[in-house]
């Protein structure tokens, strides 16, 4: 075999939430570049018919659902919708996400309820209904960050916390299913990436990030599209339980 035809998803139904923005629609679109059919869901429904534009256009199908990662049964109907259409299910991308910046002494606890409920146990909701349904194997790539792995220039407890615990969760879900159901479970954790949270940013962080970054500047969105797709494909098939930082190098050692 080609070794280039591993990164292929030909056949493959992907899942991606928060879909409707910034990193969801890359990603949505790199796993249509990639050869897959792709089921989109997010809160704001009306950017979702501008993401499946793209995943069309790439010649490859999709549908979408405004979904509330927070409520249990949208998980459900969001992969009831991908059997429902395409009659399987292959990888999910936990990308929904929010975050504060707010100093831990004035964080209200329903600011950091918010923040835990949808990166969290969003993802948690999400993967139990995937892997209730990936009836033949599967994929999990948690989009997690590098702030669950060391702090970054705002205070963001609950953000650093649930990013943490989501790591914590993939490591997890994948001693439990990788055996057992033939899902590897993963993480991707970005760095500073162009996106909604990153433009709120005072310019003065994102200038202490770049010091900060071995690389010397934020990432590009084709840089961490590019990792999902080893992520989600058979050229990472010996790979589960891992956290893959894409950083330009802000976490290591």
């Amino acid at each position: 075999m080609n070794i280039l035809d591993t990164f292929r998803l030909d056949g493959k139904v992907a899942v991606v939430t928060g879909a409707s923005s910034g990193l969801g629609v890359a990603f949505s679109q790199a796993l249509a570049q990639a050869g897959a059919d792709v089921v989109l869901g997010a809160r704001r429904l009306d950017r979702l018919p501008d993401t499946l534009a793209l995943v069309e256009a790439e010649g490859r199908r999709g549908a979408f659902l405004q979904t509330d990662v927070t409520k249990p049964d949208d998980c459900t109907a969001l992969i009831a919708l991908a059997i429902e259409r395409f009659g399987r299910v292959d990888i999910l991308v936990n990308n929904a996400g929010v975050g504060t910046a707010v100093p831990a002494t004035s964080e209200t606890p329903d600011q950091f309820r918010n923040v835990v409920d949808v990166n969290l146990m969003g993802a948690y909701w999400m993967a139990q209904a995937f892997a209730r349904e990936a009836k033949n194997g599967g994929v999990i790539v948690n989009i997690a960050s590098i702030l669950g792995m060391r702090p970054g220039g705002l205070p963001q407890a609950a953000y650093a916390s649930s990013k943490a615990g989501l790591i914590g969760l993939t490591r997890d879900l994948a001693a439990q299913w990788t055996a057992r159901k033939g899902i590897r479970v993963n993480a991707l954790a970005p760095g500073f990436f162009p996106s909604e949270m990153t433009d709120q940013m005072p310019k003065e962080s994102i200038e202490l990030v770049r010091q900060l970054t071995a690389a010397q500047r934020v990432g590009r969105t084709e840089e961490l599209a590019s990792t999902l797709i080893w992520l989600a494909s058979d050229a990472s098939s010996y790979v589960s339980g891992v956290t893959v930082p894409v950083d330009g190098g802000f976490v290591m050692p």
